[in-house]
């Protein structure tokens, strides 16, 4: 059930440590907003010099108070941090806020005393946020503990920077989106983004969890926690360059970046990755359109509703782009598709249907256009989607274009006020109808993208719960949201770690070798040899062609250390002689050389994560691997059927399936290798980089041709 953290979000008791009327103090901001709410629970204000702050008597310490205190918030200079936790938890405290600066983000002697007060703490049986947090915030308890006010609503956000909270906090308002927490997460010494995002997701007032976060962490219990939680989590994150990658020293530590991890995490735990502010509201906004109704407008924009809620999402991306001008009605096509969405062309069913509510000269293609109709009749936006919610092979609408404009402006497209108001009147009613439609839709979304999304028939849109933007890029975001995201078949949770295995004693070729030819991944007969008489002898073990490995060398074909398609011994000999003299390996393998024929190469690799653990990488392998980079990640260990999954999502996953007259290739093998070769990874923390380059996948099976690990 994770962490009871009731004390935190629902305290008896609250008292703010530092409290003062100094305006520039942040202990002001957080005791004037404590006030907010007297009646709820009592509120102690904590100023060692006493007097009053804020109109009320300060108590010179929380001893002073007099009685116990469930949270306290300390907003006190560092020196005197620990000195306050202390009496806290003496004074019965079960919640610490820690608003004070300077600990792990101060260096290794600031991080040791932030270790040393979080022991305290939970030694106590209690919890702690921060330190070097900005307060949280519960509307559905009236605990108010930050800088600023958050609307209500159905969002808990959950953010390492209070700026970007208080950005998020305004961009989501003209939506009408409201919170039904704030966390600002701090440096998470106790209480962390794992902890909060379990306890958000049992919480009833929660319907999404929106995610700030630097420093995830443990970041496969985030992704864990995440995948568990039956309501949509949105993360919006930092540090997705290029940079770990560069000291990496195999083909998937090179090809391994930040992003890379942090998307297949959010893919595996169903989470909307999101690049921007902007974006994240817009995905909220999507999301909060599947609730229905809800509060009416403000002064800052459209009403909207108030929250996120958990209702399923669609899994058709299927959309019908409906539009009033072919200019619109091509860019939402093409923003749909970038956005994941297809925009297929409709049947001829739905094309005859939508023809006996449109006029000839209307496109019904998809995009559907009405080509100046709305103007001779307002209504047809209403019958037109209408008609598409109503066609089975459509699972969502993109309406976009100038709807909005003729109950924005009495004077309509240059027409007189009379014809203006009419155009209006019929806007209005449209907008109406439409409602109506969704509400027998089926729970198939519409999004609109209007030029005037604050007019008066878009605010009725709003006012329904269907999402509303002035920018056709947030549309089509925010309608992908709303129907979800393809999960790799068997993600419903994100795999755990296998159990520890004895760590790797050899990490040397033969050794890795034996390490993966235990736990099942087939390779061609190898033996390991130092000099010629033991060259001779492995050749008379297994019949040619033969392969001459250089060993003791971390990229053997760059540095011209494998030899090919050896046909006797005497070929055999010959190689070994030229390689040694130039390349002087203390020691060298002899294989049989697989047949190549109809088989195609694969890379598979595993690079440890210090945030998300083992991670893994599929994709064309061989040579070739960095060069066209046509690879696909997951959190390792990978069951086969998401393996399977991850192989055809590649670009050249054609080529799987038999192209120009080869035959298809045994993907099921490969996935089974996949599989074995990513759980042995999972098993081995003690290795950074395991990777079989390449892994030979005919038609009759998968090969392993290569192998190596790196230690950390």
């Amino acid at each position: 059930m994770g962490r009871d953290l009731t004390a935190l979000f629902d305290p008896r008791s609250v008292a703010v440590v530092g409290a003062s009327d100094d305006p520039a103090k942040y202990g002001h901001a957080v005791a004037a907003q404590a006030l907010r709410a007297p009646d709820r629970r009592p509120v102690h204000l904590v100023n060692r010099r006493g007097g009053t702050v804020l109109g009320r008597t300060a108590a010179t310490s929380l001893t002073a108070v007099g009685e116990p205190v469930d949270l306290v918030v300390i907003s006190v200079p560092g020196a005197g941090f620990e000195a306050a936790v202390d009496e806290a938890l003496a004074c019965g405290a079960k919640a610490v806020v820690a608003i004070t600066a300077g600990f792990a983000e101060a260096g290794p002697a600031g991080l040791a005393r932030q270790r040393a007060v979080a022991a305290r703490v939970r030694a106590a049986g209690a919890v702690l946020v921060g330190p070097n947090c900005l307060g949280i915030a519960d509307n559905t308890t009236e605990l108010y503990l930050a800088s600023d006010r958050f609307a209500p609503g159905g969002v808990a956000l959950l953010s390492q920077s209070g700026n970007l909270a208080l950005e998020l906090q305004l961009r989501a308002e003209p939506h009408g989106l409201g919170f039904s927490r704030f966390v600002s997460l701090g440096n998470q010494a106790d209480v962390t983004l794992v902890d909060l995002v379990e306890d958000c997701s049992r919480h009833e007032a929660t319907s999404a969890i929106a995610v700030y976060a630097e420093d995830f962490g443990d970041g496969r219990a985030f992704a864990a926690a995440a995948a568990a939680a039956g309501k949509p989590v949105v993360l919006l994150t930092a540090g997705r360059g290029t940079a770990s990658a560069r000291s990496a020293q195999s083909h998937t530590g090179a090809l391994t970046t930040s992003a890379d991890v942090v998307a297949a995490a959010c893919r595996d735990a169903g989470v909307e990755l999101v690049r921007t502010p902007r974006e994240m509201t817009v995905v909220l906004a999507g999301l909060a359109g599947l609730t229905g109704p809800t509060r009416p407008a403000g002064p800052a924009g459209p009403a909207g509703p108030a929250g996120p809620g958990a209702g399923v999402r669609t899994r058709g991306r299927r959309t019908a782009v409906f539009t009033d001008g072919g200019g619109h009605g091509a860019i939402a096509a093409d923003a749909a598709e970038d956005a994941g969405l297809e925009v297929p062309e409709l049947g001829g069913p739905t094309q005859d249907r939508l023809r006996t509510v449109l006029w000839e000269q209307s496109s019904v293609a998809n995009p559907v256009d009405l080509a100046g109709m709305g103007e001779q009749r307002p209504l047809s936006y209403a019958d037109t989607v209408g008609a598409l919610l109503d066609a089975h092979e459509v699972d969502a609408v993109l309406m976009t274009g100038y709807f909005g404009g003729y109950a924005a402006s009495e004077g309509g497209l240059g027409g007189g006020p009379a014809g203006g108001s009419v155009l209006a009147e019929g806007e209005t009613r449209a907008a109406k109808e439409i409602v109506a439609h969704l509400a027998s839709a089926a729970g198939k979304p519409l999004v609109v993208q209007s030029m005037y999304p604050g007019s008066p028939s878009c605010r009725v849109l709003a006012e329904a719960g269907v999402p509303v933007f002035a920018a056709t890029e947030d549309a089509a975001r925010a309608l992908a949201a709303m129907t979800g995201r393809p999960r790799p078949v068997d993600a419903t949770r994100v795999a755990p770690l296998p159990r520890p295995a004895p760590p790797l004693s050899d990490p040397g070729y033969h050794g890795v070798r034996a390490l993966l030819d235990a736990a099942g991944v087939p390779f061609p007969a190898a033996r390991e040899i130092t000099d010629e008489a033991g060259l001779l002898a492995a050749a008379a073990e297994f019949d040619g062609p033969y392969v001459l490995k250089a060993l003791h060398l971390l990229h053997k074909s760059d540095a011209g250390g494998v030899a090919l398609r050896l046909a006797d011994r005497d070929a055999l000999l010959a190689a070994y002689r030229e390689m040694h003299a130039r390349l002087g390996a203390p020691a060298y393998s002899v294989e049989a050389m697989a047949d190549l024929t109809d088989g195609i190469e694969l890379i598979v690799g595993v690079n440890q994560d210090p945030r998300f653990g083992p991670v893994a990488l599929v994709g064309l392998g061989g040579v070739l691997t960095e060069s066209l980079r046509d690879v696909a990640f997951a959190l390792a260990p990978v069951p086969a059927r998401r393996a399977e999954t991850l192989l055809r999502s590649l670009r050249s996953a054609a080529l799987l399936d038999g192209v120009r007259g080869r035959p298809a290739v045994d993907v099921a093998a490969a996935a089974a290798v996949v599989e074995r070769i990513t759980t042995v990874a999972a098993a081995h923390p003690e290795i950074a980089e395991l990777e079989v380059n390449p892994l030979l996948v005919r038609p009759d099976g998968a090969l392993a041709l290569d192998a190596r690990a790196v230690l950390r």
